[in-house]
């Protein structure tokens, strides 16, 4: 159904663009590259098995959860309304 002057089918396209962009961002935070020896955060060495599990990895699993948890607020607003464009 479209709205205005949108084309049929926009509001699907807005929501595969929201999703090919979070799968883009996850793609481009996974690490790469040697594994280090100790945590970039707290400086605790981390465990053999986790360097083999998780190629690149630069944190310990105490400081990988912390940051697991914090909010992330990335995107983009595809909806174009007038509240949403004053925030």
């Amino acid at each position: 159904m479209a709205t205005g002057w949108a084309p049929d089918g926009a509001v699907q396209d807005q929501i595969d663009d929201t999703v090919t962009d979070g799968v883009l961002r996850a793609r481009a935070a996974i690490p790469a590259g040697e594994s280090q020896m100790h945590c970039s955060a707290c400086g605790e060495e981390i465990p053999q098995a986790r360097r083999e599990a998780i190629i690149g990895v630069r944190t310990c699993v105490t400081c990988q959860s912390e940051r697991d948890r914090r909010p992330v607020n990335v995107g983009i607003n595809r909806r174009g309304s007038k509240d949403s464009q004053l925030k």
